[in-house]
C-alpha cells in the first residue's frame, strides 16, 4: 500500500476565514455564536448560529462565477483554493489524470433551494425557476467545481452521510491514493445550512440549542447544561498526497494519515447507539488500519456536539477502546467553538487536529460550567483552555444521522 501525507490544507470557519485565522480561534478559545444574520430569526425558537463571518465572496471569487454558485460551494472553492496554493500544486507538473476530488456535503445547496421556492410560492403561481437552482443544489456540484476550476480529471464524486460526510470524504481519498488509483487528491467538505428550513427543521427535531440570551456560550459539550447542538457553517479542505509524490517535488508535509473507519450504528436514525456501539467499532477499526495501539494516541477530537445523549454514548465508546489509557489522553470538542459545521465538521475537525501536531498543543472545549457526573472525572476534556503537550497522533470521529460513524487517525511525519 502506497503511504498518504497531507501536503496542504484550507478553511473557512465561523472562527476564521483561513488557516491562519482559524489556528488562532482554536488557541484562544473563540466562539463563533452570535445572533443570526442571514435571515430575521426573531420568530425561531434558535435565534443564533456559528455563521460564517465578513466573508466577502466577490473578493476571492469571480462576481460572474459566484452568482451562479450556492454558498456551500462557494465555501468549497475558497477552503481548497486556499489548501491547493499551501501545498504549492504546479498543475504543469503534475498528472492531473491522476488528481482527484471527492468531496464531503449533507445536505448540498439549501440556500439556494429555500430562496426558488420562496419565490415560487410567493409569485403567481407559474414556474419561474433559475436555470442554475439544480446546479446550484445538488451535492456533488462542489467537487464538481473544484475539478473544473483545476483541470483535476481523475476521480471526482461526493460523499453524503450527514455529519460524517467529510470524514468519509477523506477516507475514500485516502484510499484512492493507497490503492494506486490517484497521486493527489483534494479532499474535505463544505456547508451553508444557516438558513429558515436548516434552523426551523433542526428545532422541530430538538436537536438544536435554545440558549438565546447567551449565545457564545450555548454550545458546551459535556457540560451538565448542554442542551442541543449550535448550527456552523463553512468549508474545511485538505490536499493528500502519495509519499514519494510529496517527496519527489520536495512538498511541505504536514502530517500522515495512517488510518481511517466506517460503520453502522443500524440502531437509530437519530439518537446514537446508548453504548456507543457504533462508536466503538468505528475507532477499533482505524486503529487497527493504522496498525497503533490506543496509548499511542495522544488526542482524540470527538464528535461532541453538546446534546445529551450524544455526549455521553460517545464518552462510553472512548473508555471501552482505551481503557485505562483514556486518562492519558486529551479530549476535546472542537465544536464548542465552531458550531456543527454537519458534513464538513470532520473536514475542519482533522484540520484541527492537525495543527494540534504541528503546533502541539490541545484546542480547547470551551463554555464548561457545571461537571456532569456522567463523565469520569478522571478524564482530560481539555476544559476552557488549550493545553499544550506533546501531539504525536491524533484521532478524529465524526458521526451523523443514520448511524453513520467515521473515524480518521493522523500523526506526525
Amino acid at each position: 500500500m502506497k503511504r498518504v501525507v497531507v501536503t496542504g490544507i484550507g478553511a473557512l470557519t465561523p472562527i476564521g476565514n483561513n488557516i491562519r485565522e482559524y489556528l488562532s480561534g482554536l488557541q484562544n478559545g473563540i466562539s463563533g455564536a452570535a445572533p443570526i444574520t442571514r435571515f430575521d430569526a426573531a420568530k425561531f425558537k434558535t435565534q443564533f448560529a456559528c455563521e460564517v463571518k465578513d466573508f466577502v465572496v466577490n473578493d476571492l471569487l469571480d462576481r460572474k462565477e459566484a452568482r451562479r454558485l450556492d454558498a456551500f460551494t462557494q465555501y468549497a472553492l475558497v477552503a481548497s483554493n486556499e489548501a491547493i496554493a499551501d501545498a504549492a500544486l504546479d498543475m504543469e507538473k503534475i498528472d492531473l489524470d491522476m488528481a482527484g476530488v471527492i468531496w464531503g456535503s449533507g445536505i448540498g445547496g439549501f440556500r439556494s433551494l429555500e430562496k426558488e421556492v420562496e419565490e415560487f410560492a410567493a409569485g403567481s403561481g407559474t414556474p419561474r425557476y433559475n436555470p442554475f437552482m439544480i446546479p446550484k443544489m445538488i451535492s456533488d456540484i462542489a467537487a464538481g467545481h473544484i475539478s473544473i476550476k483545476h483541470g483535476f480529471r481523475g476521480i471526482n464524486y461526493a460523499t453524503v452521510s450527514a455529519c460524517a460526510s467529510s470524514s468519509h470524504a477523506i477516507g475514500s481519498s485516502f484510499d484512492a491514493i493507497r490503492l494506486g488509483k490517484a497521486i493527489v487528491m483534494i479532499t474535505g467538505g463544505s456547508e451553508a445550512a444557516v438558513t429558515k428550513a436548516g434552523i426551523g427543521g433542526f428545532n422541530a427535531m430538538k436537536a438544536l440549542s435554545t440558549r438565546n440570551d447567551d449565545p457564545a456560550a450555548a454550545s458546551r459539550p459535556f457540560d451538565l447544561d448542554r442542551d442541543g447542538f449550535v448550527l456552523g457553517e463553512g468549508a474545511g479542505a485538505l490536499v493528500l498526497e502519495e509519499l514519494e509524490h510529496a517527496k519527489a517535488r520536495g512538498a511541505n508535509i504536514y502530517a500522515e494519515i495512517v488510518g481511517t473507519g466506517a460503520t453502522g450504528d443500524a440502531y437509530h436514525i437519530t439518537a446514537p447507539h446508548p453504548e456507543g456501539l457504533g462508536a466503538r467499532n468505528v475507532m477499533k477499526i482505524a486503529l487497527k488500519e493504522a496498525k497503533m495501539n490506543p496509548d499511542e494516541i495522544d488526542y482524540v477530537n470527538v464528535h461532541g456536539t453538546s446534546t445529551p445523549l450524544g455526549d455521553i454514548a460517545e464518552t462510553k465508546a472512548i473508555m471501552k477502546v482505551f481503557g485505562e489509557d483514556a486518562y492519558k489522553l486529551n479530549i476535546s470538542s472542537t465544536k464548542s467553538m465552531t458550531g456543527h459545521l454537519l458534513g464538513a465538521a470532520g473536514a475542519i475537525e482533522a484540520i484541527a487536529g492537525i495543527l494540534a501536531i504541528k503546533e502541539q498543543f490541545i484546542p480547547p472545549t470551551i463554555n464548561h460550567f457545571t461537571d456532569d457526573p456522567a463523565f469520569d472525572a478522571k478524564l482530560n476534556f481539555t476544559f476552557n483552555n488549550a493545553q499544550q503537550r506533546k501531539v504525536r497522533a491524533i484521532l478524529s470521529n465524526t458521526f451523523g444521522f443514520g448511524g453513520h460513524n467515521a473515524s480518521v487517525v493522523i500523526k506526525e511525519f
